[in-house]
């Protein structure tokens, strides 16, 4: 991601974590690289309903209009 659009991406992340929380009951958090600034990600922890999760998110993050990558984690 460029930083220049991040004062234009915040709020649109900030309106799809508001719409998965209401949709799906999950809180997310943006978080981005310690050494490098243009590098963002998404965690979402304890998704239940992981097929309705996924489909939200992909249609509702592809308005973004960044480069995405869906990575999933469980605990050990």
């Amino acid at each position: 991601m460029e930083l220049a659009r991040l004062a234009e991406l915040r709020p649109a992340v900030q309106r799809l974590f508001a719409l998965v929380e209401r949709e799906c009951g999950v809180r997310g958090r943006w978080m981005h690289r310690r050494d490098d600034p243009t590098t963002y990600m998404e965690v979402y922890e304890d998704v239940k309903d992981t097929a309705r999760f996924e489909a939200l998110l992909e249609r509702e993050g592809a308005k973004l209009g960044i480069q995405r990558r869906l990575e999933r984690f469980v605990c050990a």
